[in-house]
């Protein structure tokens, strides 16, 4: 893996190994934000090989080869073209370009690209198949719960009384109240 480095200014953030050209890099970090809350992610190179249980709390890039499982249910998997994996992956999204060989719960999405292969069951709400994908199993797509409905909705409500809230400077009169004032 790559070192990254930071400059005085916090929104320049520059690789220092350039043999890492088409693997994900760190985003910038806003300084209105935490300073911590740069992105991570954990890679899984090619001449890697990995035999065991994966547990993650950020993204996970597999370049390599896994055996075992991999759960990271709040972030995304991503298995690369070079990626093989025998092994059942738990995650929110799961992005499939190499060949996977296990079960797959994918809380939100699960996507196989044009060059990627799944042997195994899939579970999740969105699935997406690009042409020249392999698929071999069973896809159980399900719905949300209601609890899960009631809190996206929730979510979307607030988000939309935070876009009130930035417009809040904004007045807004009835025309006709306008129209009045503008004649007398």
């Amino acid at each position: 893996m790559g070192t990254f480095t930071q400059s005085d200014n916090a929104n320049s953030v520059q690789q220092t190994n350039s043999s890492l050209a088409g693997m994900p890099t760190a985003a910038p970090v806003n300084s209105a934000s935490n300073q911590y809350a740069a992105t991570q992610y954990s890679m899984i190179g090619k001449s890697i090989v990995i035999k065991g249980e994966i547990v993650a709390s950020d993204p996970v890039y597999v370049y390599g080869s896994v055996e075992g499982s991999i759960n990271a249910p709040a972030h995304r998997v991503t298995i690369g073209k070079d990626g093989r994996v025998k092994a059942d992956i738990n995650a929110r999204e799961i992005v499939i370009m190499g060949d996977v060989c296990g079960n797959l719960e994918g809380g939100e999405r699960v996507e196989i690209r044009g060059d990627g292969s799944l042997m195994g069951n899939m579970a999740t709400r969105r699935i997406y198949i690009e042409e020249g994908a392999v698929l071999s199993g069973s896809i159980d797509v399900h719905k949300p719960s209601k609890k899960e409905k009631v809190e996206a909705r929730e979510e979307q409500s607030m988000e939309a009384k935070d876009s009130e809230l930035e417009r809040g400077s904004l007045v807004s009169f009835p025309v006709t109240e306008v129209a009045e004032e503008i004649a007398s």
